[in-house]
């Protein structure tokens, strides 16, 4: 790494880590001996690090050392917080998630071993989830006395559905990799150790698209899908017309058009 990429993460914890090459960012989630629970200045930083990541970014690829990508939140920093300060721990939370959600570039979750509790809020942020075949899904909330913190309720409910959500927090329920690809909670499963590089590969692939569609994909598509089907019908049309107006766009369109460009292919 040189002093340049040395300057760029010099303000991440001993938490996080990072590595740029081409453009793809691989930030790794750095408390092995903690199962790589989330304390506060964790997700700080976490925040922090996607409302600017790092110049050149084009994608993001999150993932987690060790046996596990989270465990989730550090229970340690609660049993002394009273009501107030839990409002604004989930709210700091939030802030965080949001930042990852509607970023600027795309993020790939690399999950494995645990992703539990706050590690899956984490993981639900990301765009993309690929998961290993040593990944399960947990939300121990309810065994805890406490409840989700950190936009389970709006994302996770969004991916697999209320009511497994709740069989999950009232029973203890969990779920592993490969019924979870299915269920929604990735949308690949690999095995394991082939997380990584298929994550960066599909951050690779997602950075070769104009940026106004991804721009579209990551700020427009989520909005729509929540809106009411008329509105969500004009934002199409507007978002549509913005994309295919740019001058990338009519590059790309004249080199297909031209057979310059390569025909759609299956990506498994």
């Amino acid at each position: 790494m040189d002093q340049t990429q040395q300057d760029q993460f010099a303000d991440l914890p001993d938490s996080l880590r990072c590595t740029l090459q081409d453009g793809i960012a691989v930030l790794r989630l750095s408390r092995p001996d903690k199962r790589n629970a989330l304390d506060d200045l964790t997700v700080r930083a976490l925040g922090r690090f996607f409302d600017a990541p790092p110049a050149g970014t084009q994608a993001i690829v999150l993932h987690g050392e060790g046996e596990h990508f989270s465990a989730g939140l550090d229970l340690g920093s609660l049993t002394e917080r009273d009501t107030e300060a839990g409002i604004f721990h989930s709210r700091a939370w939030h802030k965080a998630f949001e930042r990852i959600e509607f970023g600027d570039v795309p993020v790939i979750a690399v999950l494995h071993g645990a992703v539990v509790g706050g590690g899956l809020e984490l993981a639900a942020s990301a765009h993309i989830r690929v998961a290993e075949a040593t990944a399960f899904y947990a939300l121990p909330e309810g065994s805890r006395g406490i409840y989700v913190g950190g936009g389970a309720s709006v994302r996770l409910s969004r991916l697999i559905g209320v009511a497994r959500m709740m069989d999950m927090m009232l029973t203890g329920r969990t779920y592993g990799a490969a019924e979870g690809v299915a269920l929604g909670f990735s949308q690949y499963v690999v095995g394991h150790g082939e997380g990584l590089a298929r994550g960066i590969a599909l951050a690779r692939r997602a950075a070769e698209n104009a940026p106004l569609t991804n721009f579209a994909i990551l700020q427009a598509l989520p909005r729509i899908a929540q809106a009411d089907p008329a509105a969500g019908l004009l934002m199409e049309s507007l978002m549509a017309a913005i994309a295919q107006g740019s001058d990338e766009a009519k590059s790309r369109l004249r080199a297909f058009l031209e057979k310059r460009a390569e025909k759609v292919a299956h990506f498994p």
